[in-house]
């Protein structure tokens, strides 16, 4: 099986956007495939850029994902999907569904800073295609490259804003692997024995844990 920490770099390497320091807005896309090729060149950019500072500092990686990756994530969507059917969503109240959006999100931050410390140069091709009129969810296709391992094809899949043609990425799948599902699956169960708060709180806790190298195994 293909190496979790593949799995997360390729995912940031094809998501990532840009957010200047000057200029909080972030840039829109109608075109999803011109949105990945453009926004993983400018967070790439800026990670060459700022390895001093991380060297110095790994938190630096938190402050990066939140400015470059997290404008560019359905969390909301996300969030939902993993507690899908773990927890009666018409009978929880909305504090409760938002304080958990909040948690996942800077759980899978804090994930996704750790995997940032594996950056080498790593390059990604993504595969042309066509989206239709209507269509509301796609998948692109992505190769990514590293010098001397075997390329990584992974599938991203974006929705659709509800009132725009802005996309946005929810999920990934490698190897027939959703990083969705297996986020699901992992915390569905502990969100049915424990109870949704129960599982924000953990998360939180979670989230607050220093950023460190992820290691390959």
């Amino acid at each position: 099986m293909m190496k979790l920490y593949a799995f997360l770099i390729a995912f940031l390497v094809a998501v990532s956007g840009y957010t200047s320091s000057a200029n909080a807005s972030t840039d829109t896309y109608t075109d999803p495939y011109k949105m990945m090729e453009v926004l993983a060149d400018k967070t790439f950019s800026r990670i060459a850029q700022d390895q001093s500072k991380i060297q110095a500092d790994p938190e630096t990686l938190r402050l990066i994902v939140n400015e470059e990756l997290v404008p560019y994530i359905d969390s909301r969507y996300a969030a939902l999907r993993v507690i899908g059917n773990s927890a009666d969503l018409r009978n929880t109240p909305r504090e409760d569904l938002l304080a958990f959006v909040d948690a996942f999100q800077n759980y899978m931050v804090a994930t996704y800073a750790g995997v940032f410390t594996q950056y080498r140069d790593q390059k990604v091709m993504i595969e042309p295609g066509r989206i239709a009129e209507n269509q509301k969810i796609i998948s692109i296709r992505t190769r990514v490259i590293d010098p001397g391992k075997p390329d990584i094809n992974i599938e991203f899949k974006l929705r659709r804003g509800k009132d725009t043609d802005n996309w946005l990425v929810f999920d990934m799948v490698a190897e027939g692997i959703s990083l969705l599902d297996s986020k699901r699956a992992e915390l569905g169960n502990l969100i049915r024995q424990q109870g949704l708060n129960s599982v924000t709180t953990m998360l939180i806790e979670k989230a607050k844990a220093p950023i460190a190298k992820v290691e390959e195994k």
